[in-house]
C-alpha cells in the first residue's frame, strides 16, 4: 500500500474536468496541473461517456463489469448478466438500458480477451506440430566435413 493519502473529489469537480476534456484540453497537461493520475482522468472520461454526469459518482469498491461481475469461468455464460427473453421487459427505467449496455459491453469484452487467449493458444500448438512434422536437420541435407572444396 502507499503511504499518500487518497482524496475523494466532488462529481462536480469531476465533471469539470472531463468537459475540460472533452474541449479538447490535453489529458497529460490538465493531469499535471491537478496533480491528479492521467489514469484517473481516463476513467473519470470514460465513465462520463458512458453514464454522463451520474457515471462520476460512483461507489468506491470494484468497478462494475470487473472480473468478479462477469462470472469466474471463462466458458460460462455470466449469472450477472441477464439473458433470454425477459431482458426487454424488465428494463422500465431509461437507467436500466444504460446498466445493461454497460454490462453487455463488459461481457463483449470479457469473451473477446477469452478469444484472444484462445487464439494464441491455437498458434503456439500449430507451430508446434509443424515443427514435429518437419525433418529433422540430419535427414534434410547430407553432412559434410569439409568446408570447402580445393
Amino acid at each position: 500500500m502507499s503511504d499518500q493519502l487518497q482524496r475523494a473529489f466532488s462529481t462536480a469537480f469531476k465533471e469539470g474536468v472531463v468537459l475540460r476534456l472533452e474541449r479538447g484540453e490535453r489529458l497529460a497537461l490538465v493531469a499535471d496541473e491537478l496533480g491528479i493520475r492521467r489514469k484517473l482522468l481516463y476513467e473519470w472520461r470514460a465513465a462520463y461517456r458512458a453514464l454522463g454526469a451520474a457515471g462520476l459518482n460512483r461507489k468506491r469498491g470494484p468497478k462494475p463489469g470487473g472480473k468478479r461481475e462477469a462470472g469466474a469461468s471463462p466458458g460460462r455464460a455470466s449469472s450477472a448478466a441477464p439473458s433470454g427473453p425477459d431482458v426487454a421487459a424488465s428494463s422500465t427505467r431509461p437507467g436500466d438500458a444504460r446498466e445493461e449496455l454497460v454490462q453487455a459491453k463488459a461481457r463483449i469484452g470479457e469473451l473477446e480477451r477469452t478469444i484472444g487467449r484462445q487464439q494464441v493458444d491455437l498458434d503456439f500448438f500449430q507451430r508446434a506440430l509443424r515443427l514435429m512434422d518437419a525433418p529433422l536437420p540430419s535427414e534434410a541435407a547430407p553432412s559434410s566435413t569439409r568446408s570447402s572444396k580445393r
